[in-house]
């Protein structure tokens, strides 16, 4: 088998309020506007995609993308200035080495900021 990447495709209520937060806000990029769907590279491997004719999976059962940065205070203070509601500053998690935040996505997805400390 040979692959050549990955999407993970989870359904939206809005794909305008989706498309903004992951464009503007997230800065990704648009690969493909399939209509119903759109992909949206995710630089250093895999793409994430968001479709209206699935059904949004409840808060209480909602994955979390997680996306790596270099400098997780740096994302942080460019989010909250483009306006996105983070309500916890970053932080060590000792138990997994990590440097991270989280925020919620306009359909209530959860998406989290993080570094390796190792």
């Amino acid at each position: 088998m040979k692959w050549e990447g990955s999407i993970v495709f989870m359904g939206i209520t809005d794909m305008e309020k989706t498309d903004s937060f992951y464009r503007e806000k997230l800065g990704l990029e648009l690969y493909k506007d399939q209509g119903l769907c759109r992909i949206y590279i995710v630089p250093g491997g895999g793409m994430l995609g968001f479709c209206t004719h699935q059904e949004v999976v409840s808060r209480d059962k909602s994955p979390i993308i997680t996306l790596l940065t270099p400098d997780v205070e740096d994302c942080h203070k460019a989010l909250k200035e483009k306006g996105v509601k983070v309500e916890e500053k970053p932080k060590i998690n000792p138990r997994f080495k990590i440097h991270h935040f989280f925020l919620q996505d306009p359909d209530g997805y959860t998406v989290e900021i993080q570094r390796f400390l190792e």
